[in-house]
C-alpha cells in the first residue's frame, strides 16, 4: 500500500514538478507522492477503489447492462494496515450500490493477496441457480445446493486468455472508422462515478443517493464539495 514513510526529497533531474502537479495543490517533492504511488493520494487519485474499480465494476455493470447510476451507495473502511507506509486513500474498503432489485457490492483489503474462491482478485455474480466466478485468468460455475441435490451442474475451472491485443486492435480500429469503442466513453464516464461514489461515500460517511438533474449529491454539501477539485492557478477546468 504505497511506499514506506520517507522524507521530502529534490525534485529528481529532469522532471517539471510545476507540469505534473498539474491544477493539483503546489507542494514539496516526495517520491512517495510521485509515479507508481500517486494514486494513493487524494490530490492525484482515489487508491485501490478508482484504481481496480474501474476494471472491475465496469464488468458488474456491463453483465446486467447498467447504463444509470445507483439508487444509493454506502461504504465502510478505513486505514487499518502499513502504519509505515505512506498513504491516505483507504486500504481496507467495503462499499454497497442499491441497484433496483439487487446489490452489486466491492470489497477490497490492502497487502491481502489471497481472497475468495482461492483469487486474488475478480467478479462473483451470484444467481439462484448458481455462481460464475470470473478473474482474467478464467471463470468456473459453482452451483446452489437443492436438497440433496444441486440445481445445475459445476464447471470447474476455464482457462481464459490475455486481451490486451484485442483491446488495442479495436482501439486503433475506431481512430481509423470513428466507431465507438467496444467500450465507449459513456460506459468509462459511468464507472468511474461509481468508483468516486465509493470513495464519497466512505470519506463524508454518507448514504449517498445521486441527482442526476442536478449533477450532485442534493443536501449533502460535504459529499457535493468533493465532486469537482479546486484547481490551482493558472489551471482551469
Amino acid at each position: 500500500m504505497g511506499g514506506k514513510i520517507v522524507p521530502d526529497s529534490p525534485v529528481p533531474p529532469g522532471v517539471d514538478f510545476e507540469m505534473w502537479l498539474g491544477p493539483a495543490p503546489e507542494r514539496t517533492f516526495n517520491k512517495n507522492r510521485f509515479h507508481g504511488n500517486w494514486r494513493m493520494f487524494w490530490d492525484y487519485g482515489g487508491g485501490l477503489m478508482t484504481d481496480w474499480g474501474v476494471h472491475l465494476i465496469d464488468m458488474a455493470l456491463w453483465v446486467k447492462n447498467i447504463q444509470t447510476t445507483p439508487l444509493s451507495v454506502t461504504a465502510t473502511g478505513g486505514n487499518f494496515s502499513f502504519p509505515d507506509h505512506a498513504h491516505e486513500t483507504f486500504d481496507t474498503m467495503s462499499v454497497s450500490y442499491q441497484m433496483k432489485d439487487y446489490t452489486i457490492n466491492w470489497e477490497h483489503v490492502a497487502g491481502t493477496e489471497l481472497g475468495p474462491y482461492n483469487r486474488s482478485y475478480g467478479l462473483a455474480y451470484i444467481g439462484d441457480y448458481a455462481t460464475l466466478v470470473i478473474d482474467r485468468d478464467g471463470w468456473e460455475l459453482f452451483p446452489e445446493k437443492d436438497g440433496a441435490g444441486f440445481r445445475t451442474p459445476a464447471i470447474h475451472r476455464q482457462p481464459g486468455k490475455d486481451s490486451h491485443e484485442e483491446h488495442m486492435v479495436n482501439f486503433l480500429e475506431c481512430i481509423k472508422t470513428r466507431k465507438d469503442p467496444a467500450c465507449t466513453i459513456e460506459n468509462g464516464r459511468l464507472v468511474a462515478m461509481y468508483a468516486h461514489m465509493g470513495n464519497i461515500a466512505l470519506r463524508t460517511n454518507s448514504r449517498l443517493e445521486w441527482q442526476a438533474s442536478a449533477h450532485n449529491f442534493g443536501t449533502n454539501e460535504k459529499a457535493n464539495a468533493l465532486i469537482t477539485p479546486v484547481y490551482r492557478a493558472p489551471w482551469k477546468l
